[in-house]
């Protein structure tokens, strides 16, 4: 994923919770935390393979055979959810992708959900952001649309991730967005931008890897601790996200900074669940976000497994 940054096991998980309605400005907010079941597992999913921009990994995401097959993949892992990288007008191969997807999970039973890459364009982001929306409420979901019933609520309300570039006025974005008949849920990447907190409703953990191999053992827990512990005294009327990854190398990406993570012959996976496993024992998170389903190019993807050691070069990704 552009600049973003198995032993272990992936489990079935559902979602609910409770939004007030909100101000004109404010984000939707949760009446209580506290879920009435367990997480529900999403997986981030990358929707460019078979563009010549990006490597060749064997498809199309295009094809939608493979899509099939994927989510078919994905449910048998206790996956419920993909949740599709989106671009807006910039990305037209993207976009016919997620339409792909979006058609293809409702009939399969399996949920979907957009995360929305902000523009880089430090003038114009605001506007291009409430422009995206529009238009992906008019192709996504408004009545009619292929697949809306596949598209991911909390207490009814779509939920929309953002991967920020620190240029969008969420505040504004909110005022439009309130205007919807069932405003949107936002969650947004941790840590929080302190302009924005009024107007997202959550936040998600992300892969946090370092320049260079460097420390062998390093998987990312003090950011996920610190992420778990401020989401639960700092913002605890927002919605947390937990995640969940298996090591990262961006060296295969054509944006890539050198950034690592290790597999830790499977440990790494199994370190992240674990630490979501103890900070969510009270079913105070819906979500748990794997990062990711098929991010080959920074390393992170578990489609086809996680890097193992030795002779078990790859290894499988067992259901619970």
């Amino acid at each position: 994923m552009l600049f973003r940054a198995t032993g272990a096991l992936l489990f079935l998980l559902f979602l609910v919770g409770g939004c007030s309605r909100p101000a004109a400005t404010q984000s939707t907010r949760p009446t209580a935390r506290v879920s009435a079941g367990p997480p529900r597992v999403l997986a981030v999913y990358e929707a460019w393979f078979g563009h010549p921009k990006h490597i060749s990994v064997g498809y199309s995401s295009h094809d939608p055979d493979i899509v099939r097959k994927q989510i078919r993949e994905a449910k048998a892992l206790g996956i419920s959810g993909f949740v599709v990288d989106w671009y807006g007008y910039r990305e037209p191969f993207v976009d016919h992708s997620y339409a792909v997807l979006q058609s293809i999970a409702a009939e399969e039973n399996f949920q979907i959900a957009m995360m929305y890459d902000e523009s880089t364009d430090e003038e114009g982001a605001t506007d291009e952001s409430i422009e995206d929306l529009k238009l992906f409420r008019k192709t996504y979901l408004a009545a009619g649309a292929p697949g809306r019933q596949a598209y991911l609520t909390y207490d009814g309300r779509p939920v929309i991730f953002i991967f920020p570039k620190q240029h969008t006025d969420w505040k504004r974005v909110r005022a439009e967005l309130n205007k919807w008949d069932k405003p949107p849920v936002l969650i947004d990447e941790y840590p929080p931008s302190a302009a924005s907190v009024p107007a997202i409703d959550g936040y998600y953990a992300w892969v946090s890897p370092r320049a260079g191999k460097g420390d062998p053992n390093y998987w990312g827990e003090q950011t996920l601790t610190e992420f778990y512990s401020t989401m639960q005294s700092k913002y605890p009327d927002k919605i947390a996200v937990g995640g969940a990854w298996p090591g990262f190398d961006d060296s295969k990406a054509a944006w890539g900074l050198n950034r690592h993570i290790s597999s830790r012959c499977g440990k790494t996976l199994a370190d992240t669940l674990n630490l979501w496993r103890q900070h969510s024992a009270d079913h105070s998170m819906p979500f748990l976000l794997i990062a990711t389903w098929n991010d080959y190019e920074e390393g992170t993807a578990i489609e086809k497994g996680i890097p193992g050691c030795g002779a078990d070069k790859t290894l499988p990704v067992p259901h619970l």
